[in-house]
């Protein structure tokens, strides 16, 4: 099997070949069909965020593929690999917040992950995809489920959003996009936020119903634009549901400082900046705030479904892309070059 791997922060990841894995009992091993680049991975090759395993390292835990050896129920199935595997025994797992099991394993942190040929996973909780999905999107695309999608999804379920709730989505990026449509779907009034006219075009294309460009606006213009856009919308002036996204300073800040009464703020987006807020904020707007941590794998079935349904279009949100150009693609990425989430398909050409 083929892996590209990691080996220093900014350095170019190497190509290696490596004997075909052994499984046990509680494992299987699955042919990639692909892997999204995600901002976590990011955070490992760019940022400095140190990984469990020890360099070198095959990062990558956006992974969609094919079971080769394993179980007899999974044998031969399409599955999703869920970014975070839980141990599903413990008492975390039991209270049923299994995404932040201390025992969980992670893919391209914890073992090698997913820009490779082939990975070795525990096999409990893969989720098969069913055919009916495959007849509307390659395996490759639907990598992004692992994290892109579910992981938006989990935190929207967790921030109680209703129907009629104006939902504020601060960066539409590889996984905010996704927030801001599962909004959507779920009933809510969105705007969305963000620096990009070309990712605030796509969204008003898919149904969200405002947005704003915040690039070159303080503080207090963006947020009287917010509360002129609630009021052009018809929605209350309370209980605002928040979601950051875009995992910068300035993103937080921004989110921190739209909290108005009874509001929920989700933050779903990370950066090793620290900023500086006024917590007394939350007890005086009687306000919440939830932090979020992968999805657990009992959600990708609901997922699974809006797919289905096709109340979620994913084809024009993903760009699939051999993954010999992995060096690139990591620098176009750190460069907000992309407007589609990369999807990394192998193809191992050691020429590249």
């Amino acid at each position: 099997m083929y892996q590209w791997q990691m080996t220093a922060v900014d350095e170019n990841f190497e190509l290696i070949e490596i004997a075909m894995p052994r499984i046990n009992k509680a494992e299987a091993l699955v042919e990639i069909a692909g892997c999204g680049v995600c901002h976590t991975d990011l955070s490992f090759w760019h940022y400095g965020v140190r990984t469990k395993h020890e360099l070198p390292l095959t990062l990558g835990h956006e992974i969609s593929g094919k079971v080769v050896e394993g179980p007899d129920h999974l044998k031969g199935k399409n599955v999703i690999i869920p970014a975070v595997l839980p141990c599903g025994e413990c008492d975390i797992c039991k209270s049923g917040r299994s995404n932040i099991c201390q025992n969980q394993l992670m893919p391209g942190n914890d073992f090698h992950g997913g820009f490779a040929s082939h990975i070795k996973v525990p096999h409990k909780y893969l989720c098969p995809v069913p055919d009916e999905v495959l007849n509307k999107y390659s395996l490759a695309q639907l990598a992004v489920i692992a994290d892109a999608i579910s992981t938006p999804y989990q935190v929207i379920e967790k921030s109680e959003l209703a129907p009629g709730d104006f939902a504020v989505v601060i960066g539409v990026g590889g996984v905010g996009i996704y927030g801001a449509l599962i909004a959507k779907i779920k009933g809510a009034c969105v705007l969305a936020i963000d620096i990009s006219d070309d990712k605030l075009k796509k969204v008003k294309e898919n149904g969200i119903d405002a947005t704003l460009n915040s690039n070159g606006l303080n503080f207090k213009e963006i947020k009287t634009r917010v509360r002129d856009i609630a009021k052009e919308l018809g929605v209350t002036r309370f209980g605002w549901k928040i979601f950051e996204f875009s995992g910068t300073k300035s993103g937080q800040e921004l989110a921190f400082g739209l909290l108005t009464f009874t509001s929920t703020l989700s933050i779903v987006g990370f950066t090793m900046d620290k900023i500086e807020v006024r917590l007394s904020n939350l007890m005086a707007f009687d306000a919440k705030l939830i932090g979020t941590w992968g999805c657990k794998p009992e959600l990708y079935p609901d997922v699974i479904e809006l797919i289905i349904k096709d109340q979620l279009e994913i084809g024009q949100f993903v760009e699939t892309i051999p993954m010999s150009n992995i060096n690139q693609v990591f620098k176009s990425t750190l460069a907000n070059k992309f407007n589609k989430r990369p999807v990394l398909v192998p193809d191992f050409n050691r020429n590249n």
